[in-house]
C-alpha cells in the first residue's frame, strides 16, 4: 500500500510499570495500526508503528501522552521499516 507509513518511536520517561504497552497494543488494535511495542532495560519504551497516515499520527499523539499513570518526556521519531501483519508486545529487549 502507497498510502502506508511506519514510524520507529522511542518513549522517554515514566514509561515502564505503568500499562504503558498494554494501553498502546490497546490503541493501536482500535486505530488499525499494526507494528510493535517493547520496553527496553534502559527504561524507555520502543515501539515501530505502521498504518495509514491519520492512523499513525494519532498513535504519535497518543505515544506523547501515554496512559494516565504515564509521565512521558520525550518521544524521538525516525523513519521505521518492515511489514507487519497486527500489533505486538514484544519481550524487554
Amino acid at each position: 500500500m502507497n498510502d502506508t507509513l511506519c514510524k520507529s518511536l522511542l518513549i522517554r520517561g515514566r514509561v515502564q510499570g505503568v500499562g504503558f504497552r498494554y494501553q498502546m497494543a490497546e490503541e493501536a488494535r482500535r486505530l488499525g495500526v499494526a507494528g510493535w511495542v517493547r520496553n527496553r532495560r534502559d527504561g524507555s519504551v520502543e515501539a515501530t508503528i505502521a498504518g495509514t497516515p491519520k492512523a499513525v499520527d494519532s498513535m504519535i499523539a497518543w505515544a506523547r501522552r501515554g496512559p494516565p499513570a504515564a509521565g512521558v518526556t520525550l518521544v524521538e521519531i525516525t523513519e521505521g521499516s518492515g511489514n507487519y501483519a497486527r500489533f505486538d508486545m514484544l519481550p524487554t529487549e
